[in-house]
């Protein structure tokens, strides 16, 4: 059987068992048509609250979920040479599913032009009304690479964690665990106190997760209704090269990075994790699906000794799909206002986009404020590009929801190779969906 038949049945099978979100998307996307011409501001303020609880709840549990996950996943590794193997693979393999999106994203942009035509259709008038946003968001991103890895710092770990910084809470965390782990036994009060409230975040985990349909449908419908039909007609080429990389992303570079690097069939794992594909489509937040994501991987099959340090590293500093999308969307508006981009040129941008992809929080739009970083290192004038950003924050919803898609489903690849390499997965659980613990019910 074909590989991408392999992989649509599998998705087929996890639309089967979790029927009731994907009905909420394809309900949203309806309804979003039908209020875009027929305003109705009391449903629209409804299905706006319903969305953003449904994001406060589940991110109400993020941070608590990441820094207990870290803790347990370090200091039960315990042995600091294992602890090194394991960070140095990760760190490896995330590099390559990275780098490979970054060049597959400039590839593709270089090849289908999605910008030659944009500025015959860039609106002048919503251009100056997000002026003074991207302003704002590009002098808040100047800076040069020290300055970043300065950040990554916390000054006061409390105060990281009160502002909700992922990077330096990870940093912390991760210092602190290992920590942990080299000071033996004794740390067996304060690691017993992490695996109690990483058990309480997973159980409000499951009860905020019926609640998925509803925001789900909300969020999608909010979405679709704020820029209705007309936008994918005036800039169709941009979303369908995105659209192509991350296609190819998910059906070509993954199965083929888990045929050389594992063992583990693709079409099962993504069956495994589709509630977490799903939501992570519909919230357009990584860090808001992250406790699912950990969720479907251990209850079918993945060990919690790999998860809880792969997935919670990985959905703050694995964006490969953000990487991607601002690699197209920087050649995107270069294209639009004629600048010439040398091969050099664009080496700069696709390595300035692995950096900036990699301190975008796994929030909605994060992905496009950390792309004026880019612009900035290459020194073009956030003047000139306004019209330009005009579009894709019109339609960042769209993107968002696709490169969060991506972003989490290369979480799930890496922590599965992983985990294969180490045999900390079985096999039995994962290619048995009968047997899966359900994440929903």
């Amino acid at each position: 059987m074909k590989l991408y038949m392999q992989v649509m049945i599998a998705l087929g099978l996890g639309l089967k068992r979790n029927w009731h979100i994907f009905a909420g998307l394809l309900l949203g996307i309806f309804a979003g048509v039908w209020l875009h011409t027929n305003q109705n501001p009391v449903i629209m303020n409804a299905l706006t609250f319903i969305g953003q609880l449904f994001i406060r709840l589940i991110q109400m549990v993020v941070i608590p979920l990441v820094i207990s996950a870290i803790v347990i996943g370090i200091t039960s590794i315990g042995d600091s040479k294992q602890l090194g193997k394991l960070g140095t693979k990760m760190i490896c393999y995330y590099a390559i599913i990275t780098t490979v999106a970054v060049a597959l994203g400039a590839g593709l942009a270089l090849l289908l032009k999605p910008g030659a035509e944009a500025v015959a259709y860039i609106n002048s008038d919503v251009a100056t009304g997000i002026q003074a946003q991207v302003a704002a968001t590009i002098e808040a991103q100047k800076g040069n690479l020290l300055n970043i890895i300065l950040g990554f710092v916390p000054k006061n770990p409390l105060e990281a964690v009160a502002s909700g910084e992922m990077v330096p809470i990870i940093v912390f965390a991760v210092f602190f665990s290992v920590a942990l782990a080299r000071v033996g036994e004794i740390n067996r009060p304060f690691v017993s106190f992490f695996e109690s409230i990483f058990a309480a975040t997973m159980k409000i985990t499951d009860w905020i997760m019926c609640f998925a349909a509803p925001g789900v449908f909300a969020l999608t419908a909010v979405a679709v209704s704020a820029f209705g039909p007309d936008i994918f007609i005036a800039i169709s080429k941009y979303l369908g090269v995105l659209a192509l990389g991350f296609g190819i992303q998910l059906f070509v570079v993954y199965p083929i990075f888990l045929r050389i690097f594992s063992k583990v069939p693709v079409w099962m794992l993504y069956a495994a994790i589709a509630e977490a594909m799903m939501v992570a489509f519909g919230t357009a937040s990584s860090s808001a699906t992250l406790p699912l994501t950990i969720a479907c991987c251990e209850k079918r099959g993945i060990s919690h000794k790999i998860t809880s340090f792969v997935i919670p590293l990985g959905a703050t500093l694995n964006m490969d799909g953000t990487a991607l999308l601002q690699v197209v969307a920087v050649i995107f508006l270069a294209q639009a206002y004629g600048i010439a981009l040398s091969p050099l040129l664009i080496v700069q941008v696709a390595l300035l986009a692995i950096i900036a992809s990699s301190t975008s929080a796994g929030i909605p739009g994060a992905g496009l404020i950390t792309i004026a970083l880019v612009l900035n290192g290459l020194g073009l004038s956030p003047e000139q590009l306004v019209a330009g950003f005009a579009f894709l924050f019109t339609i960042e919803r769209i993107t968002d929801m696709m490169r969060t898609l991506v972003n989490v489903t290369s979480d799930a690849v890496v922590a599965a190779a992983i985990a294969d390499n180490e045999n900390e997965i079985d096999y039995d659980l994962l290619t048995n969906p009968k047997e899966y613990n359900e994440v929903i019910d």
